[in-house]
């Protein structure tokens, strides 16, 4: 399942987004990753969330940012959920159409059984209509 925080910038979404985090430590069984831009929030993070700077791996375009999400369900049988924060920008899709990669991202989600939440810097009305009960913040 993939689960959107969406809002413009500066409206607190990766705050959100950590408090999610923060809730699943709790009670996960299994891996947590989250993606991110940069390590900035590498201190806001429990020891049992492993950061990923995506901006270290040669990522040029959304294909291969799918490709390197499959890459990271692969390598990890026990990976329960994935947070990613800066998703446009991660997954190369500032100015773009996103509804082919939440389909992708859905199909990731549903086939390894990993959770997916995901921060947007676009308001509702600007998602596409299918994404929109995807929201669970705004």
């Amino acid at each position: 399942m993939v689960q959107l925080i969406v809002g413009v910038k500066g409206e607190g979404k990766t705050k959100k987004l950590l408090d999610y985090v923060h809730e699943a430590v709790k009670t996960a069984n299994g891996n947590l990753v989250y993606l991110d831009k940069s390590s900035r929030n590498i201190h806001e993070l429990d020891n049992k969330v492993r950061l990923i700077n995506v901006s270290e791996y040669p990522i040029q375009n959304t294909d291969q940012f799918i490709g390197f999400i499959c890459g990271i369900c692969s390598q990890d049988y026990d990976l329960e959920a994935m947070y990613l924060d800066g998703f446009l920008k991660i997954a190369k899709l500032e100015g773009q159409d996103i509804s082919d990669t939440l389909h992708q991202l859905n199909k990731v989600s549903e086939q390894f059984k990993v959770k997916i939440v995901i921060s947007v810097s676009m308001s509702t009305e600007e998602l596409p209509e299918f994404a929109r009960s995807m929201v669970i913040t705004v």
